[in-house]
């Protein structure tokens, strides 16, 4: 069962875009959440196969010189559209090469995009820059959040990779609560309101046959 990178993160925005407490700057930092991983949509356009797994490569085990000449590709698109929702962007891409990353090339991504990051910086308001850390936890929050549900069949209940720990912002931790199957709570509650995701998926056989596509349905509540 496959979900593009791209769906996923749109799935990240829709949680992000229903937070009670607004991000400042509101469409900057909701558009960062929600187009994060646009770098994949190159990549995801077809399925690559990992031999030694006998599996589909995942965000995990993709070789790190296509990983970051594709991430490369789409902050450098995500500049063009909105400077600040770049910078959070690699922000969040250095943090995960820094943390996970062993290869040359991951190491010579996460020290450009720390350049990049100051000249974008270099650029930013007061109130841009005081929120930059805030927002950027948003992102990884969401980020987790739209990965647990993706990764995990409905129901259970196991943190995803980069997010064992579970998911904190400004050092209040969310726990998931699964109500049934398909409703989903956080413990506090921080959403304005009910809502529904979907998110698209394909199937593909263990002899690389595509199988089907369908739809990941889930309701959020607040209660």
């Amino acid at each position: 069962m496959l979900v593009k990178q791209h769906d996923h993160a749109l799935a990240s925005g829709e949680f992000a875009r229903r937070w009670a407490t607004e991000p400042r700057p509101l469409e900057s930092t909701l558009y960062a959440i929600a187009y994060h991983d646009v770098a994949w949509q190159g990549p995801d356009a077809s399925v690559r196969w990992n031999e030694e797994t006998g599996r589909p490569y995942s965000f995990v085990d993709y070789p790190p010189e296509a990983k970051v000449r594709a991430y490369a590709e789409g902050l450098a698109w995500l500049e063009e559209m909105d400077p600040y929702a770049t910078c959070l962007c690699s922000m969040h891409y250095e943090t995960l090469m820094r943390r996970f990353g062993s290869s040359e090339a991951e190491e010579g991504f996460a020290e450009a995009e720390s350049r990049r990051q100051q000249r974008l910086r270099a650029e930013m308001s007061g109130e841009e820059l005081e929120n930059l850390g805030h927002n950027l936890g948003l992102l990884r929050l969401c980020d987790g959040l739209s990965l647990y549900v993706c990764l995990n069949e409905p129901g259970d209940g196991e943190y995803p990779p980069p997010y064992p720990g579970g998911f904190k912002l400004s050092g209040e931790r969310f726990e998931p609560v699964w109500e049934d199957r398909r409703v989903l709570r956080l413990e506090p509650n921080p959403f304005s309101g009910a809502f529904d995701l979907e998110i698209p998926y394909a199937t593909v056989g263990k002899d690389r046959r595509p199988l089907g596509s369908g739809l990941l349905e889930l309701r959020v509540v607040t209660s």
